[in-house]
């Protein structure tokens, strides 16, 4: 068994999760605008608690979005931080992959659509399915305002089961675009690191961990904004 942690700070939530051996420690706080001043007591605390030190971890994993800017730049920077003094790759995790991880391990629910809140009217968004035993995204996460999310993915005959934020903000929107039937998660609201432990640890038993200097967050409306500049350009 490998020695993992996990650091996510891409939402409201702040949390940190350390695997090691057989063992897991947790630690998740709703804390928003409290991220900075958090993340690294927290690591430090289940650092402890198992009793290794940072140059004994295998990989770090992080949440590497969508979610907020501010958020995403404090993870990747100590992420990084860390990484660089311990000597260890790190693996990048989707923040609504790991909502739909949560989902499935408390439901056991095999067809999940996340969605966080996003701000200025918007919802981050991916339709995810249990494949080898992990949640796996079908399609591309996209950010729309709630009354334009196009979700052709989905198949009337499931049920899917629908988390996080975006949906507790916007119920009704989503529901009448996602034309299939709902059963609204109320108890996943954002990212957890302890849930990205399975996607870190299989991603690095693949061997696609990478470099420190290769965690870079996802700015789903950087994408869109640079599609948009881009219209009319010639080829």
């Amino acid at each position: 068994m490998s020695n993992i942690l996990v650091i996510d700070t891409s939402t409201e939530a702040c949390s940190v999760a350390l695997q090691s051996g057989e063992q897991v420690y947790s630690n998740y706080k709703v804390a928003p605008r409290q991220h900075g001043e958090l993340v690294l007591p927290m690591i430090d605390s289940l650092l402890e608690q198992a009793q290794i030190k940072l140059s004994e971890l295998d990989v770090i994993g992080y949440g590497q979005g969508p979610g907020a800017f501010t958020g995403l730049r404090i993870c990747i920077s100590i992420v990084q931080g860390l990484a660089y003094g311990a000597g260890v790759p790190v693996v990048g995790v989707s923040s609504l992959q790991a909502m739909a991880q949560a989902a499935y391990q408390s439901t056991g629910e095999k067809n999940i659509l996340s969605a966080i809140d996003a701000r200025m009217g918007e919802v981050y968004w991916g339709v995810y399915q249990f494949q080898d035993g992990l949640m796996t995204l079908v399609g591309d996460e996209e950010v729309a305002e709630p009354d334009s999310v196009t979700i052709s993915q989905l198949k009337p005959s499931i049920i899917y089961r629908a988390v996080g934020s975006g949906w507790q903000t916007y119920p009704d929107q989503l529901a009448q675009r996602s034309n299939v039937s709902l059963v609204i998660e109320e108890t996943v609201s954002f990212p957890d690191a302890e849930k990205m432990l399975p996607w870190v640890s299989e991603q690095l038993a693949k061997g696609a961990a990478v470099d420190a200097e290769q965690a870079q967050p996802v700015y789903l409306r950087n994408n869109v904004a640079k599609k948009v500049s881009e219209q009319g350009k010639p080829a």
